[in-house]
């Protein structure tokens, strides 16, 4: 039987940048675990090739532990629009004093850096699944698919939306389909990014482009990173589209904002529902990042929700001496409380607004947009909410 502080379920991104942050805050000695770990310990789990848009405040907070980023790409400018009708705005970050209102990069690169930054003796990874958990008074004790049994102070779960072990620990869902798929590729186009982001909304759902680079070279600036929201029943003729076919489509729905599509990369799809946990604390446990609740993809808020999470998560472990004491967690889950129901409204809302052809909605809309592109005040609300900063 081996004892730790802390246990931390999940291998991913959350999971690690919650490492980061308990080794270089707080005096706790920390078990990662993930069954997909390299069991020579020294290679993270295998990150799917997605590109991801961190938030002013996310950047920050990483950079702030010390974390470097990746060959990342600064978000400058967001244009959004409505496909077909006069809904129109552009953001600048320079008018609201930011350098930029994030950063894109790959998670493959950002799990590896992450991964690397964890490096200490109190940390102790393990190449595991967790088969069963026994909540005791003081601890959870958790057994493990090698055979072996841990006890912890404190459970953290970060694996994911379809984390078995939060179910094991109690943790109940609500889940709402939105049927639509998240078709997710990387282009090539014919002009250069000029750090500056797209969000459009098409009558299937919006499509975001995300300057993005795959290689070291700064030369390279006509990439981007695409989430194309999509029907359910047009998803799979999408996907069983030649590149050629692929790339005409989607032509079609984003306009020449950046020339030509010249290249497409390989596609992955995602089903989009959002699910909430109903309490993110439970005894002696706590959800974070997807595990706690997931998102659209719209406005790029669900793994920056999951950033503040895990930054919130440890500023409230960093003073105390049982990290999974009541008064402890209940004061981590009122701190997330505003943020968590603030961003999850407004995204949702955004689905339900831009995802619907009626004409008051459509009017509405595109009426809420041009207003925004004139009033600096509109804007910096949205801003504030959508970076993190608020």
């Amino acid at each position: 039987m081996t004892d730790t502080d802390i246990t931390i379920i999940g291998g991913g991104i959350v999971g690690l940048t919650v490492a980061r942050g308990l080794l270089d805050n707080t005096d706790f000695s920390v078990t990662l675990i993930d069954n997909k770990l390299d069991h020579n310990k020294s290679q993270p789990v295998d990150f799917d090739a997605r590109v991801i848009a961190l938030a002013r405040r996310s950047v920050d907070e990483l950079r702030g532990w010390g974390v470097t980023l990746p060959e990342s790409v600064a978000i400058k400018h967001i244009e959004v629009t409505d496909k077909g009708a006069a809904g129109y705005c552009e953001l600048a970050a320079q008018n609201f004093n930011l350098s930029a209102f994030g950063e894109v990069v790959a998670l493959q690169r950002l799990g590896e850096t992450l991964y690397a930054s964890v490096q200490n003796s109190r940390l102790q990874r393990v190449a595991a699944e967790v088969t069963d958990i026994t909540t005791q008074p003081d601890c959870q004790q958790l057994r493990l698919s090698d055979q072996a049994t841990l006890k912890s102070k404190l459970v953290i779960v970060a694996d994911g939306g379809s984390s078995p072990v939060s179910a094991t620990l109690g943790f109940h869902y609500q889940q709402t389909a939105y049927q639509q798929t998240a078709i997710i590729c990387n282009v090539k186009v014919s002009e250069k990014h000029q750090y500056k982001a797209f969000e459009r909304f098409t009558a299937n759902g919006p499509l975001a482009f995300l300057p993005f680079t795959s290689s070291t070279d700064d030369e390279v600036q006509n990439e981007y990173s695409v989430v194309w929201t999509i029907a359910e029943d047009q998803a799979e003729q999408l996907l069983s589209f030649s590149d050629k076919q692929f790339i005409d489509a989607l032509q079609k729905a984003f306009g020449y904002r950046k020339g030509r599509i010249l290249t497409v990369g390989k596609k992955d799809a995602f089903p989009l529902a959002l699910r909430q946990a109903d309490k993110l604390t439970r005894h002696r446990s706590v959800v974070v990042g997807n595990a706690a609740q997931t998102l659209h993809p719209i406005a790029g808020q669900g793994f920056n929700l999951g950033v503040r999470d895990a930054v919130t998560l440890v500023d409230a472990l960093k003073s105390v001496t049982d990290p999974g004491e009541f008064d402890v967690l209940n004061a981590y889950q009122q701190a997330r409380r505003a943020d968590r129901s603030a961003t999850i409204g407004i995204t949702d809302s955004l689905v339900t607004l831009f995802s619907n052809q009626l004409l008051p909605l459509q009017t509405a809309r595109n009426l809420g947009l041009l207003s925004m592109n004139v009033s600096h005040a509109i804007q910096a609300l949205f801003v504030k909410q959508t970076t993190g900063l608020n």
